[in-house]
């Protein structure tokens, strides 16, 4: 099976304020977006506790703590911190940024929208629950 992955361009960094999140929405797939000042990391946009909004959380050094229950995330693994968060894992995107513009990898349209990124991220916390799936990722920017 042929699997691609994609750049989609996301957000202009300007956007993005210094030890912020921003959530944006691809295709069904909400994304928090997080400038650590180097370097944007990208995550799934829901804690695995209860949902609670990342992009809304607390940046502290690579991580984010969920503005809900205070599960402290990694940026960069998706796996929990401290405390009860380390049962918990949310999924990864790769990031990079030419010119002024933040862009995200999604992809390996070469496999059923049910089980991209799945494979991955079991191998993490075990099989996720509730995180939705989709191979058309429409630019949040106008190319």
């Amino acid at each position: 099976m042929n699997r691609t992955k994609a750049w989609i361009r996301i957000a202009y960094c300007h956007d993005i304020p210094l030890r912020e999140g921003r959530a944006v929405q691809v295709g069904n797939r909400e994304i928090a977006i997080f400038n650590l000042g180097d370097r944007f990391l990208a995550v799934d946009n829901r804690c695995p506790h209860r949902g609670g909004p990342l992009a809304d959380g607390i940046v502290s050094g690579t991580s984010v703590v969920c503005p809900l229950h205070a599960w402290k995330l990694s940026l960069e693994t998706g796996k929990g911190v401290v405390g009860a968060s380390i049962s918990g894992c949310i999924e990864t995107f790769g990031t990079r940024v030419e010119g002024d513009v933040v862009l995200l990898q999604l992809g390996d349209q070469g496999r059923d929208p049910d089980e991209i990124g799945r494979q991955d991220l079991s191998a993490l916390c075990g099989e996720p629950d509730e995180i939705s799936r989709s191979t058309t990722y429409p630019c949040a920017l106008d190319a």
